[in-house]
């Protein structure tokens, strides 16, 4: 729900729609013009696996998806540590696996992968990309065949 977050240059861009403001959970498919072709997330305070589903039901076909995954609003309470940072290598591996497995359970949905992110978190977080794909195609082909 951050605002003035998003570079000019893509904020501009006519294909871009941008919800800056929005509660991605109460995303709709009156909130953007046609199929959805990349799904950008950058949030806090709240896990990925709450806030994507409602994007994730709106992809078209071929829809690629790019998340900022932070372990701290991923991982308990009690895994955090003092400060908000997740220091412990073993929970930001957790919280990491834990959405990577959520996204791949999604209906269609593909991980292409997982990548530290060059950049820490204002506290000092590591935290990590995630790149997945979603192929309707592939979905069908599976669900034809169980």
């Amino acid at each position: 729900m951050g605002r003035g977050q998003i570079d000019w240059r893509i904020a501009s861009d006519e294909r871009v729609t941008s919800l800056e403001g929005f509660d991605a959970r109460d995303l709709t498919k009156e909130h953007v013009d046609g199929e959805v072709q990349a799904i950008v997330a950058d949030v806090s305070f709240v896990s990925l696996t709450k806030v994507l589903p409602a994007a994730l039901a709106l992809a078209g076909n071929g829809c690629w998806l790019v998340a900022l995954i932070k372990p701290q609003f991923e991982v308990g309470r009690e895994l955090v540590g003092k400060g908000g940072v997740v220091r412990d290598e073993v929970s930001r591996r957790l919280a990491t696996r834990n959405v990577r497995e959520w996204l791949e359970a999604q209906p269609g949905w593909n991980v292409v992968g997982t990548v530290k992110s060059p950049i820490r978190g204002n506290k000092g977080n590591e935290e990590y990309l995630i790149g997945a794909t979603f192929d309707l195609d592939q979905e069908l082909f599976s669900s034809a065949s169980t």
